[in-house]
């Protein structure tokens, strides 16, 4: 049975630096539309102190999700034939949101746009999206190693795109988290001993399914049915934390690997507090004290919350040595783990070839 071994990456970080004085401006409100009665400053600097984010990167209001999707796989397919492409798997939540727009606009598929724009004939490329919260990319990676390993599949593009600038409700507090961007990488099949060892998703819905979710405005004059993301903060901080630990203990089970093992922990930057609280409990759950310095890069500080281009943007950056006191090579074993809407939680564990 082959193994699915990542030959290239690539990914598109947006120009636009997007400071935290931007949000000075802005008119806050509660879930109940009672305007906030802190100022903004004050706002803006506890939000700061739980997320770590100092700034966040947008688009420019001519880019779409699909190009920066393509700008990402343009890289991630340089000196690859295109063509030898059996699947094109786009992780994605909102399509093409454009700027003055909030309509999405996901026919044909983004993935299809990517496949037309990489100007690829073959028709035994497959392309199809997966809208699966912020676990999207490393989804698309699992359902690419259940494709090579079956040999239904030799090669494999999965890609993570997002701009989450035009879908955040600006009178929330929680828009200063998101950002946008694009991450791509190739899979191949490859009889190395090395590439995804294990992986494990879990989906829980009875109680938690509309934890994040799209809703209306906060302000209470603001006209029209256009909708924006919306997130109970604290319920899936401990969400997170009870239930991301259990499943990457369990994906290194499934490796038969031991938390001592891992060079790298590539996480779903949505919170560094939570990242941090995460990291943590996953070193008590597998009894290992202290926390290990340096196994969790983190880039959220300057890119904020990109949503499924956030690991394969970090992974990029890793790669290709452009994360200062961070680096990967071969023999080396990364775990990559993710959570959100669904919601969803999902853990792989890979050694580099």
């Amino acid at each position: 049975m082959p193994n699915s071994i990542i030959i290239s990456t690539g990914c598109c970080i947006p120009s636009e630096i997007i400071s935290n004085t931007h949000f000075l401006g802005n008119e806050f409100f509660g879930s109940d539309g009672v305007r906030l009665e802190k100022p903004n400053p004050e706002i803006i600097e506890k939000l700061y102190k739980i997320t770590g984010i100092q700034e966040r990167r947008y688009v420019s209001n001519a880019l779409t999700t699909t190009d920066i999707a393509y700008e990402a796989s343009v890289q991630a397919l340089e000196g690859i034939g295109r063509e030898s492409l059996d699947y094109i798997i786009v992780a994605q939540n909102f399509g093409d949101v454009h700027c003055g727009n909030l309509r999405t606009d996901m026919v044909p598929t983004i993935a299809s746009r990517v496949k037309h724009r990489l100007k690829i004939e073959n028709p035994y490329t497959v392309a199809y999206d997966i809208p699966f919260g912020c676990p999207g990319w490393l989804q698309g990676m699992i359902m690419a190693d259940y494709y090579i390993r079956s040999g239904d599949a030799q090669r494999v593009l999965v890609v993570g795109a997002e701009i989450l600038s035009r879908v955040s409700d600006p009178h929330d507090v929680d828009c200063m988290i998101f950002a946008d961007g694009a991450g791509a990488t190739v899979l191949e099949a490859s009889n190395e001993k090395a590439g995804i060892l294990s992986h494990v998703t879990r989906t829980d819905t009875i109680d938690k399914a509309w934890m994040l979710r799209l809703g209306k405005s906060y302000h209470p004059d603001r006209k029209g049915d256009e909708l924006f993301i919306k997130m109970d903060g604290h319920d899936i901080y401990r969400y997170a934390l009870k239930t991301v630990p259990l499943v990457v203990k369990q994906a290194l089970d499934k490796a038969g690997l031991m938390l001592g093992d891992v060079n790298k922990i590539l996480m779903h930057q949505a919170n560094a507090k939570m990242d941090e609280a995460i990291l943590k409990r996953l070193f008590q759950l597998c009894g290992v004290e202290p926390v290990a310095e340096g196994v969790m890069p983190m880039i959220i500080d300057w890119a904020g919350n990109s949503s499924v281009a956030t690991v394969p943007t970090l992974l990029d950056l890793l790669l290709k040595s452009k994360l200062e006191g961070h680096r990967l090579v071969s023999g080396d074993v990364a775990v990559f783990a993710s959570v959100g809407a669904g919601m969803n939680i999902n853990a792989m564990v890979y050694r580099l070839p």
